[in-house]
């Protein structure tokens, strides 16, 4: 299992709630609600210096009131993948659940496979969880999932990863903040805002246009959540919401509202 910090904690409770209203409001509006994990991880995380475990956002959505119909669960380690099942079997009644071994970038077919096709007689909504320690996530990736109807609700490590190698991912031969935004002129746009923004931000509403060119609604930088590291207090990446409809950024809209932990902020 992964180790994090405590701040975990209040993300999870984060993406919890989120899960809970979605998986609620959907439930009689769409035939079919399946959900995602792109980075699902061992199901379980262990606090850092403690041996306080907590369950990962694969377990919250297992566990659910309302659960979903189908899961689709990505994780590129074997064992972690195993540990998942294992935990799944042990601890939730049976679920449809697809496990799909392989980093997410490269297994996006596969992932995309399990997704059942909606029609006029079955309309299927999937949310889709992005949750990566770095901006690895390919806005390819992205791309790809969103040809079916899904929503997206993505942890943007533009604080823990893109604000630490600010200085190696602005060399031209570097490509990963290209892959992370499906943008290869980013640098020419940043060379015109770098006096007014932060680059965390700036990577944050150029990740909010690439999604409205997408077809998602505008979602501004002050809705996607701040969550800060409780050692040293400092930002660590930012929570967004993204869907078609503006129905679910209204359940989004509550979370924030009730998401009062000061960490959080």
């Amino acid at each position: 299992m992964d180790e994090q910090g405590a701040w975990c904690e209040q993300k999870y409770k984060l993406l919890g709630l989120y899960f809970k209203l979605f998986a609620r409001g959907m439930k009689f509006k769409w035939d079919q609600r399946v959900f995602i994990d792109l980075y699902a991880g061992a199901g379980v995380a262990k606090i850092r210096g403690t041996g306080k475990l907590v369950m990962g956002s694969p377990l919250i959505a297992l566990n659910l009131p309302d659960p979903f119909d189908a899961y689709v669960f990505c994780e590129k380690e074997a064992e972690k993948l195993k540990a998942l099942r294992l935990r799944a079997e042990k601890i939730v009644p049976p679920r449809k659940i697809d496990f799909v071994e392989g980093d997410c970038n490269a297994s996006v077919e596969t992932i995309l496979g399990k997704i059942p096709r909606g029609s006029s007689e079955r309309k299927v909504l999937s949310l889709c969880c992005v949750d990566p320690f770095d901006i690895g996530i390919r806005f390819s990736t992205i791309r790809r999932l969103s040809s079916r109807y899904v929503d997206f609700l993505v942890l943007l490590a533009v604080y823990m990863d893109a604000n630490r190698a600010y200085v190696h991912y602005l060399k031209p031969e570097n490509k990963r903040v290209d892959a992370f935004l499906g943008l290869s002129d980013w640098r020419k746009t940043w060379e015109q805002e770098k006096f007014s923004t932060k680059f965390p931000e700036f990577l944050a509403r150029q990740y909010s246009q690439q999604m409205t060119r997408l077809g998602y609604l505008q979602q501004d930088l002050y809705k996607m959540k701040r969550v800060r590291s409780d050692e040293k207090n400092l930002p660590l990446y930012r929570v967004a919401l993204f869907s078609r409809n503006p129905i679910a950024y209204a359940l989004w809209d509550q979370v924030l509202k009730y998401s009062t932990d000061p960490l959080l902020f």
